[in-house]
């Protein structure tokens, strides 16, 4: 069974940084596309990064230049580099990958459980 498992996530003033972690482990085939969402209280959910299985990445516009996503030499690990934090960062990051389970199977959805990132004033 695919798990995905989110660290780094924390408190932290304006203008700090934190750096979140996911892995991916279990039994598949290959990992096409890992990302970060957010969902801010009251809000929904929305993407901030994904980084592709070749290194391609997309950044959303408003934490361009401030957060940078990077993915491990074993394509199993994705990274959020955040820096310059703002108050309004503050949400529940969620890890997020699309999973190959097998040759020629459709790609799976997948989720973790989310870590929680709070600035502080």
């Amino acid at each position: 069974q695919v798990r995905l498992v989110e660290s780094g996530g924390g408190l932290v003033q304006p203008g700090g940084s934190l750096r979140l972690s996911c892995a991916v482990s279990g039994s598949f085939f290959a990992i096409d596309t890992m990302g970060w969402y957010r969902q801010a209280p009251g809000r929904q959910r929305d993407l901030v990064a994904t980084v592709s299985s070749g290194g391609r990445t997309s950044i959303t516009e408003s934490v361009k230049g401030r957060f940078t996503i990077s993915i491990d030499n074993a394509k199993t690990t994705v990274y959020l580099q955040m820096n310059s934090l703002k108050p309004e960062d503050t949400a529940v990051y969620y890890c997020n990958a699309e999973i190959y389970p097998a040759p020629f199977r459709p790609r799976n959805n997948f989720w973790g459980e989310g870590t929680r990132v709070t600035g502080s004033s």
